[in-house]
């Protein structure tokens, strides 16, 4: 018998708005020319990492005279300076979209220059950050990392091809795979969350973490490379939702202290995650079903260090002197927006304010880098 009535309500606009085109197997790159007509577009400029160049050469000779160029000048965090120039960059060439190929750094900076010229993007994903996935994007500005929403930012198209990521290292394979997983956790408890998109939360959470030790141990298996491709895809939809205290602080280290984006994630997330169960014990609940446990920090903490990623503030080069620094930043970069399209990280939707001494505690536990949870 059911004691309460279900009633729920979540926000329009850029939450829970996916991309309305996905196009998910390996070998299915090949069909970006397709793509790039569908959207009527006939001057695409491709936009990758300097790591990534030849392979958006490659991309750029099979789409021929559909290409206006190629812009391989994408990194970490989006700083707006590098926006700002591509911008430019697309304005002088003629581009009318925006092709990304490689991990978040590339889809970032692409929906960077879509929020300011409103190009139609697609978006090859070759990582498991899942930002491919969203209309949100945290972009650098004087050290401070803010996140801007915005539909126009939501790329057009998809493209998952396991074939693509195949040479990833392990090191970035098993941070962007926290990433992923840090996307389910900091979604599942929030209210403006679809149901529909919690249960992505739930299977992208559980796939991605059974198959990061497999793919580590066998790194060219094309269908672990595929498996964790849409355990990603999940992941990035759930993050549509919204967002909360995880990536205030991830953002935070990467924005002004240079973090790489997935590794921020990894070295806090069992830290916010021991923070928030007693908060959200029933939506982080779901999350340790899902893969498995009973002792969902310790889990994290577990996973991170069995994948060889930092567990410590110390190992990813954080000053424990800056900790006040770093409370203020985390707490205040979203807070008080004088856009109206840079997301707010303290909504009342958070399971807990990101308040000072949330993050104090979550920098705290993390300088110290013991294991959360039950003992082992």
């Amino acid at each position: 018998m059911v004691s309460t009535l279900r009633s729920f309500a979540h926000p329009g606009g850029v939450h829970n708005a996916t991309p309305p085109r996905i196009v998910f197997g390996p070998g299915r790159s090949a069909g970006l020319g397709d793509e790039v007509e569908r959207l009527g577009a006939r001057r695409a400029m491709i936009v990758t990492t300097p790591g990534r160049a030849s392979m958006g050469d490659r991309f750029a000779a099979a789409i021929s005279d559909r290409c206006v160029g190629l812009l391989p000048e994408a990194i970490s965090q989006v700083p707006v300076e590098l926006v700002r120039r591509g911008v430019q960059k697309a304005a002088g060439r003629g581009a009318d979209c925006l092709v990304a190929i490689g991990g978040g750094a590339a889809t970032g900076l692409c929906k960077g220059i879509a929020y300011e010229s409103g190009l139609p993007i697609i978006a090859i994903p070759t990582t498991y950050s899942g930002s491919e996935m969203t209309g949100f994007c945290g972009m650098t500005s004087e050290g401070v990392k803010r996140m801007h929403e915005s539909l126009a930012m939501c790329p057009r198209t998809v493209i998952y091809d396991a074939e693509l990521s195949v040479e990833l290292p392990p090191s970035t394979s098993a941070s962007s795979a926290m990433n992923a997983l840090a996307h389910c956790i900091d979604a599942i408890y929030l209210p403006s969350l679809s149901p529909l998109l919690a249960m992505a939360a739930v299977e992208g959470a559980r796939i991605v973490a059974n198959n990061l030790p497999e793919l580590l141990a066998s790194p060219r298996d094309i269908g672990l490379r595929n498996e964790m491709l849409y355990g990603a895809y999940l992941s990035g939809a759930a993050l549509t939702g919204g967002f909360a205290l995880q990536h205030a602080v991830a953002h935070m280290l990467g924005g002004s202290y240079g973090v790489e984006h997935g590794t921020a994630h990894a070295v806090v997330l069992p830290y916010v995650t021991a923070y928030l169960q007693q908060y959200a014990p029933q939506p982080l609940g779901r999350i340790a079903d899902a893969v498995g446990t009973t002792d969902l920090a310790g889990y994290l903490w577990d996973l991170a260090g069995g994948a060889g990623l930092p567990v410590r503030l110390a190992d990813v080069g954080f000053p424990a002197e800056d900790l006040d620094r770093a409370v203020h930043i985390a707490t205040t970069a979203d807070a008080a927006p004088t856009d109206p399209d840079i997301h707010d990280a303290n909504r009342a939707g958070n399971p807990a304010p990101v308040t000072d001494s949330a993050v104090r505690a979550v920098l705290q536990a993390a300088t110290d880098g013991r294991r959360p949870g039950a003992k082992r």
